[in-house]
């Protein structure tokens, strides 16, 4: 498997990675997103595939064939005109399950 990393978006969020060498994969709608991401993990060449946030929650059913393998990697991003917070949430469930305690966004 390559170690390439891909990302799923909207243009104005996503352009910028083609810059340091990410596919980018523009998508205006979650069932564009929704194929898209199903072709990337069918084709097994990514290690990581981002998803702006906006799509990232709309993706349940593609991710969950995924929960178990280590690969790829799907991570939430920001989006340039929103963040739902779903990756500083994912984030912190992550430290929690390691550690046992939230010690980075403790509040």
């Amino acid at each position: 498997m390559d170690s390439r990393v891909a990302v799923i978006g909207d243009s104005e969020s996503i352009k910028g990675f083609a810059a340091v060498g990410f596919d980018i994969y523009e998508c205006q709608d979650e069932q564009t997103a929704a194929t898209t991401l199903k072709k990337l993990i069918d084709g097994s060449e990514y290690a990581i595939v981002f998803v702006t946030e906006q799509f990232f929650v709309g993706l349940e059913k593609e991710r969950s064939k995924i929960a178990q393998s280590l690969t790829p990697a799907v991570v939430p991003l920001p989006s340039v005109t929103t963040s739902d917070g779903v990756g500083m949430a994912r984030l912190s469930s992550f430290v929690e399950k390691a550690v046992g305690s939230d010690i980075i966004f403790n509040d």
